[in-house]
């Protein structure tokens, strides 16, 4: 690609998203804190994709899904999974109306623009199968009807990580669907100080919407046009690779710990995701520190590790980092 034809992309991406800072704005009058959680959000939006999310009860994680659905003005259901739930529940079903006696279809909560499905874990395969196709397809079939989801359409599903009691964890394959997967952890002792004067006080800050779905639709076919040099796609490469084969790259310790490697969707949403990352930047050209930034969000859930791993308390989190910092940056 020409300098000039850079330079000019680079203009436009510094126009078009200017609109993300009166996002963050708004969005930041209700969130104390949570900058990466709240980046990360944007960012699936923007790369059209889905996060799942784990952290413990209480980090605000309904309130930022309804706070981000209420600034870009788009529809947000929270659907609580339990084991009980069955797939009608989530994707809708048919009902018999005895004055016309004829069937009307009833379209379920996924049909939202923002889902929330909470503790997703919690609910047995079938329920979570049907969200998974959900999300892959962007379609539901209801008696042999088809039925095409909203074009902007974001699930973020939630996961306790201490309760492990009476839920169904995830497949790999499955977990694999998920564009991102974010930690949220606590916050510090001076947020939590401005969460308590914030939600406690007279009144607790209202949201107003301050962008048309549309224009996060329009932001999409900018950032599908956000440049990425061939280095920066070796780079790519080269992680995703020291997953799989960690010994031709001088890693030859981290061998016993992985027991599978990054799937080929981790190389797409690498790319795709630093493209959004950008654009958040202001941006029209991927840097390696846009890679670095989304790499152990995308990678944590793609990479298994074995029995010794787990026995020595190293996560794929730590496994990450450690292939982060032994690849040569282009």
């Amino acid at each position: 690609m020409e300098m000039t034809n850079i330079r000019h992309l680079n203009e436009q991406v510094e126009q078009e998203s200017i609109f993300l800072h009166d996002l963050l704005a708004e969005v930041n009058k209700v969130m104390v804190g949570q900058e990466s959680l709240i980046e990360r959000m944007i960012i699936a939006l923007l790369a059209d994709g889905h996060i799942l999310l784990e952290g413990v009860p209480g980090l605000a994680k309904t309130l930022l899904v309804k706070t981000i659905s209420q600034a870009i003005h788009a529809d947000f259901a929270r659907i609580q999974f339990t084991p009980d739930l069955l797939p009608a529940d989530l994707i809708g079903t048919q009902i018999y109306n005895q004055k016309t006696h004829e069937f009307s279809v009833h379209k379920g909560p996924i049909f939202a623009n923002l889902v929330l499905a909470d503790e997703i874990n919690r609910s047995p395969a079938k329920v979570q199968s049907a969200l998974l196709e959900a999300m892959q397809e962007r379609q539901i079939t209801i008696a042999n009807t088809t039925h095409y989801l909203p074009e902007l359409f974001l699930v973020l599903a939630t996961q306790n990580p201490i309760e492990q009691e009476g839920t169904y964890p995830l497949p790999e394959a499955q977990v694999d669907r998920f564009m991102l997967k974010v930690l949220v952890t606590y916050p510090s002792r001076a947020e939590e100080h401005k969460i308590i004067d914030r939600m406690t006080g007279v009144s607790i800050p209202t949201i107003k919407p301050v962008i048309e779905s549309e224009r996060i639709l329009h932001a999409r076919n900018i950032v599908r046009q956000i440049y990425v040099d061939e280095k920066i796609k070796e780079y790519v490469l080269s992680i995703i690779f020291a997953t799989r084969y960690p010994s031709k790259y001088q890693l030859k310790k981290l061998q016993p710990l992985i027991a599978y490697g990054a799937s080929p969707r981790a190389s797409i949403y690498m790319i795709v995701a630093a493209r959004a990352h950008a654009f958040l930047k202001g941006r029209g050209y991927v840097t390696p520190e846009d890679i670095k930034q989304m790499a152990p969000d995308i990678l944590r859930h793609r990479l298994i590790v074995t029995y010794e791993a787990e026995a020595e308390e190293i996560s794929s989190s730590d496994i990450v980092q450690k292939i982060l910092a032994s690849i040569k940056v282009p």
